[in-house]
C-alpha cells in the first residue's frame, strides 16, 4: 500500500467521529461553565473572610477555564455544534470567559493547523522553533531573543500574561472588519464584565480571583500547546516534503494523563487526532484514537516524561529530532570563531598593513 492510499485510508477511519453530538455539547457547556461560575462566586464570597481559601478556589476554577478554552476551541472548528451559528455565539461566550477574541484566535488557529511542523511556515499560532542552522546564522541579539523566548519562565511566567493582555486584546494588520468588530465587542464585554464585578466586589478582589485564575488557566494552556509539539523526535519539515498527515500523527503527541486531568483538558491529550481530523469534537477524540489502530503509533508522553521537553531548543532537521543548546554548544562556537576569522580575513585584505620606512 502507497502512502497515499494510507494516507486516504487514515482519513476515511475517522471520518465517523467527525460529528458533533448536541446533546453532549450542552451536557458539556452545563457541566464545565456552571461550575467555573459557581466557584467564582464562591471564591468572591469566602475571600472577606479567607484570601487563601479564595486563592485556593481560583486554582481550581482554572481547571474549568482550560475545559471551557476546550468548548472555544472546538466551536472554531466549527465541531461543537452542527449550527455555525450555534458555534459563533458559543465561541464569542466562552471566548470572553477565557479573556480570547473569536475570529482573531479563529484564523490564526486554522493557519496554525495548516502549516504545522512545515519549517517553510513558520510564525503564526505556533511555538516559535529555531533550527541549529538558524541559530548559527542568527545575530547575537537574536540568538538572546530566542533563548529568552524558550526560558520555562519567559514562556510559561510572563507568557499568560502577555497573550491574556496584549496578543487577545489586538488585531494583527491584515484582520479583515468581521474579525476587528469582533476583537472590539470582546474587548469592550470583557471590561463591562470586569467593571461590574468591581462594583459588586473591589479591585482587590478581582485582582486576586479573576488574576489568579487566568493566570494558573494561561501558564497550563501554553504547556499544553508547547508538549503537544515538542517532543524529542517531532516531525518537521520543509515544504516540498510536508505531508499533512505525517505533521498531525507524528508530528503531534498523544499527552496520556490521569483521567481527572485528561477531563479538565477536554481530552486535548489525543493531539495527534485532533490535528488529523479537526472536526471531531473533543468528546469523541479517546474513542477515534482507540478504535484507529495506526493512530495508536503516535508518540506517547506521559507527565513524567513530558518534564524533559522543556531541555529541547533546537531542531536538528538532518537527524529530525530536537536538541538542547549544550548539544551545539561545541558547533556553534566553531562556527562563530569560523565567521569570527572570515571577517579578519576580509577586513585585512581591505585594509592592509602599512610598510614601516626606515630613513638612514
Amino acid at each position: 500500500m502507497t502512502d497515499r492510499e494510507k494516507t486516504t485510508q487514515l482519513k476515511k477511519a475517522v471520518l465517523p467521529y467527525a460529528t458533533s453530538d448536541t446533546k453532549k455539547s450542552v451536557m458539556q457547556i452545563v457541566n464545565t461553565i456552571l461550575p467555573l461560575i459557581v466557584l467564582w462566586i464562591a471564591a468572591y464570597m469566602m475571600i472577606p473572610y479567607t484570601v487563601w481559601g479564595a486563592v485556593g478556589l481560583s486554582v481550581i476554577a482554572a481547571g474549568f477555564v482550560v475545559r471551557t478554552f476546550i468548548i472555544f476551541h472546538d466551536c472554531t472548528h466549527g465541531s461543537f455544534f452542527k449550527n455555525k451559528k450555534a458555534n459563533d455565539l458559543v465561541g464569542f461566550i466562552t471566548g470572553v470567559l477565557t479573556l480570547f477574541s473569536y475570529e482573531k484566535w479563529k484564523r490564526e488557529h486554522m493557519i496554525h493547523h495548516a502549516s504545522s511542523s512545515n519549517l517553510d511556515k513558520r510564525g503564526i499560532g505556533d511555538i516559535w522553533v529555531m533550527t541549529i542552522d538558524e541559530y548559527m546564522e542568527a545575530s547575537k541579539w537574536q540568538r538572546f531573543c530566542y533563548r529568552a523566548y524558550r526560558n520555562p519562565f519567559v514562556m510559561f511566567v510572563l507568557g499568560p500574561l502577555y497573550l491574556v493582555l496584549v496578543s487577545s486584546r489586538f488585531n494583527r494588520k491584515d484582520a479583515r472588519k468581521k474579525e476587528r468588530f469582533n476583537t472590539y465587542l470582546s474587548n469592550l464585554t470583557i471590561i463591562a464584565l470586569a467593571f461590574g464585578i468591581i462594583l459588586l466586589t473591589n479591585v482587590q478582589s478581582f485582582v486576586i480571583i479573576h488574576g489568579v485564575t487566568m493566570f494558573v488557566a494561561g501558564a497550563l494552556g501554553i504547556w499544553l500547546f508547547f508538549i503537544q509539539h515538542t517532543f524529542e523526535d517531532s516531525y518537521f519539515e520543509n515544504q516540498t516534503e510536508w505531508d499533512y498527515v505525517k505533521a498531525a500523527v507524528e508530528g503531534s503527541s498523544y499527552y496520556q494523563l490521569p483521567l481527572v486531568l485528561q477531563w479538565v483538558t477536554g481530552n486535548i491529550g489525543f493531539h495527534h487526532v485532533h490535528h488529523l481530523a479537526p472536526r471531531v469534537p473533543n468528546y469523541k477524540l479517546e474513542e477515534a484514537h482507540k478504535k484507529t489502530p495506526a493512530l495508536q503509533r503516535a508518540t506517547t508522553i506521559t507527565i513524567k516524561t513530558s518534564l524533559q521537553s522543556l531541555r529541547y531548543k533546537l531542531y536538528d532537521t538532518p537527524n529530525k529530532t530536537f536538541v538542547t543548546f549544550n548539544d551545539v554548544q561545541g558547533l556553534v562556537a566553531a562556527h562563530d570563531s569560523k565567521i569570527k576569522a572570515s571577517l579578519e580575513k576580509i577586513k585585512k585584505s581591505v585594509n592592509p598593513p602599512k610598510s614601516s620606512k626606515h630613513v638612514i
